[in-house]
């Protein structure tokens, strides 16, 4: 036998030696899925590519509140498709693992010293009266307080600083930008395909299961896209319209100018046809910010003169009747509207219920987690429909003064830094990021929207963006981006 003979078999026997483990893992794998189903195959087949994204976040931790932003567009749609997985503690985990990404990141590259400003610490006042909310005397569950929490406070207080840290360039605004349009611009298209296609499987069976309450009204569909649904929807494709909108408006060339109009047109349908009324706060908010602070008395009256125009079309004519989506729309104006009345009504009760208790009767007590870990509670069976009806109930009308007065700053603060701006370039951009934010604020008033992914990320991000914009502005005008 000679050489080459040998090192063939050697090799053979190598090769022979690792198809054992591989045939027993593939045995393994296909008891699991057999015996405990489809999701433990899905889970299998994801973790390579969630190995990948570790090492990634670890040597590049801005690929974690990118992927952030995308992971909170798509994660609803995520859990009507896949049973049994809390996509939602994604977000939580994608958060964590970023965080730790910088704390033990290889380099000092990371200048804590930026996140020492007053939104944060704003943030952090708030976290520190949730916090005390576990004292509150109406006893409310602990679990019901933490999973309440997440959305009241805990994506608040994390990704603000997380932001300033990683997001901390000038083009990263374009970037953001980009990427919220996108993800919106494609949820819109997707959910015209559920308008004139169809749902598929997953989201039927998700609306039988008790969804279709609230999204098939007179036999009509509400469109949720791949969002949470249809209130959430609706007021994310109003506040990016109206942000592709004022985009439209900047100093840039003619063929840009024309892609954000369509993706404001098709965004602003989307909005349309979730069938959300309160979506036109939204478009209001973002519109007066832009009107007021863009410095332009013509541009004031002509947007004046036309969103007034659009309203009066709404409350006193008939135009668009033949669409359910504008007769959806027009019952927002009407004050008799008898959705509008029941959330009248249960506000009522609620006044009468919290007037002895002006520290509210604690975290996670109304809403989801209320009638889930708080069952026992009169407060629970009270739907709060307003995310500010929910935190006067869950914090007391002294909380509610404190939270409102930190929304009020930060709004004011906002427009005093898009106003101050010289750059024309970056001050269009500003206005489009606190014009969506300011939107959402009051969009809020109808539906739990700020509180929402993929809203409450925007607007953390665009609140963080604009705090850090001063430190770009130049003193002389740059020229438009081509």
């Amino acid at each position: 036998m000679n050489i080459n003979d040998i090192y063939i078999a050697k090799s053979n026997k190598i090769d022979n030696f690792w198809l054992i483990p591989a045939i027993l893992l593939s045995i393994l794998f296909g008891w699991l899925i057999a015996n405990k189903g489809l999701t433990i195959g899905i889970i299998l087949l994801l973790v390579p590519f969630i190995g990948s994204f570790l090492i990634a976040v670890f040597l590049q931790p801005r690929i974690g509140i990118l992927m952030l932003v995308v992971y909170c567009f798509i994660m609803p749609t995520l859990g009507k498709h896949i049973e049994g997985i809390q996509f939602g503690l994604g977000q939580d985990a994608i958060l964590l693992l970023t965080w730790l990404g910088i704390l033990f990141h290889r380099s000092n590259r990371y200048r804590f010293r930026h996140i020492d400003n007053d939104l944060v610490w704003l943030a952090v006042v708030w976290l520190i009266i949730t916090i005390l909310q576990l004292a509150n005397i109406e006893s409310p569950s602990f679990m019901g307080w933490i999973f309440e929490m997440r959305s009241a406070t805990l994506y608040w207080v994390l990704s603000i600083p997380l932001s300033m840290l990683l997001l901390n360039k000038k083009s990263d605004i374009d970037l953001f930008l980009k990427i919220i349009i996108i993800l919106s611009f494609v949820g819109a298209l997707y959910g015209i395909k559920q308008l004139y296609i169809g749902i598929d499987e997953a989201e039927n069976r998700w609306l039988e299961a008790g969804a279709k309450k609230t999204h098939i009204l007179f036999g009509k569909l509400r469109i949720f896209s791949y969002y949470a649904e249809a209130a959430q929807f609706g007021a994310s494709q109003a506040q990016l319209a109206i942000m592709c909108l004022i985009l439209a408006l900047g100093p840039y060339s003619i063929k840009k100018k024309i892609l954000y109009g369509v993706a404001a047109l098709v965004i602003f349908y989307g909005m349309l046809i979730s069938g959300t009324r309160g979506a036109m706060a939204a478009l209001a908010g973002g519109a007066i910010i832009f009107l007021v602070l863009s410095k332009q008395i013509r541009i004031l009256i002509l947007g004046s003169l036309i969103g007034f125009s659009f309203l009066g079309l709404l409350k006193f004519t008939s135009i668009g009747s033949s669409s359910a989506q504008i007769v959806r729309l027009r019952t927002s104006l009407d004050p008799n509207d008898a959705s509008f009345q029941v959330r009248l009504f249960n506000q009522k009760i609620l006044k009468d219920y919290l007037a002895d208790k002006p520290f509210g009767t604690g975290v996670g007590t109304i809403g989801t987690w209320g009638t889930k870990y708080n069952e026992d509670k009169f407060i629970s069976q009270i739907p709060p429909d307003s995310l500010y009806v929910k935190i006067w109930a869950m914090y007391g009308i002294v909380g509610f003064i404190i939270w409102f007065g930190i929304m009020l700053y930060i709004t004011g603060k906002s427009a005093g830094i898009v106003w101050k701006t010289r750059d024309p370039v970056l001050k269009n951009q500003l206005l489009a990021l606190c014009g969506g934010a300011t939107g959402i604020l009051l969009c809020s008033y109808g539906n739990e929207v700020l509180n929402a992914m993929p809203s409450s990320i925007i607007v953390y991000i665009s609140w963080a963006l604009i705090w850090l914009s001063p430190r770009w502005d130049t003193p002389q005008p740059q020229t438009a981006i081509v």
